[in-house]
């Protein structure tokens, strides 16, 4: 587990940094694609990464190595938010079970599509007030360790 994380996240980051990238807007780039990676609409993450990394000039490659990384996260998350979002809107519990939610598609697909929708974007809503607080902390909170990834890497070198 150790090896496939430094081959998939440390090296690129690091290949980056060699390139000229700072480790501060490397710190948000990684932030933006870890926030925007964990969002509870499926299949919307790379995208949407894409588009604000571009928007705020941020390291399109780092952002995306945050936001794939985050893709089991994502998976983990999405019910959570989903039962967050009902909680804070008051409405009715979802079926996260894969078989209760079949049921309810199966008999009565228009209302569960319905449902569905507005599950999903009570969970958006929560996932976002969220993303408010966790991107800074998350990119303020990165900045020392890739500063010192990079100091390490100039001794390597030199």
């Amino acid at each position: 587990m150790a090896k496939l994380f430094e081959r998939v996240v440390v090296e690129p980051l690091l290949r980056l940094m060699r390139t000229g990238a700072t480790p501060e807007r490397l710190a948000w780039s990684l932030a933006l694609g870890v926030v925007v990676g964990v969002n509870p609409l499926i299949g919307s993450t790379t995208v949407a990464v894409l588009a604000l990394a571009a928007l705020f000039r941020l390291n399109l490659v780092a952002s995306q190595v945050g936001n794939h990384a985050m893709y089991p996260v994502e998976l983990a998350l999405f019910p959570v938010f989903l039962k967050l979002g009902s909680v804070v809107f008051g409405t009715e519990k979802p079926p996260v079970e894969g078989h209760h939610l079949l049921a309810a598609v199966r008999h009565h697909p228009w209302d569960t599509t319905r449902a569905l929708w507005s599950w999903e974007w009570h969970a958006l809503v929560v996932w976002s007030v969220c993303a408010v607080v966790v991107l800074p902390a998350l990119a303020f909170g990165l900045r020392p360790a890739l500063r010192s990834m990079m100091r390490k890497a100039e001794l390597q070198a030199a």
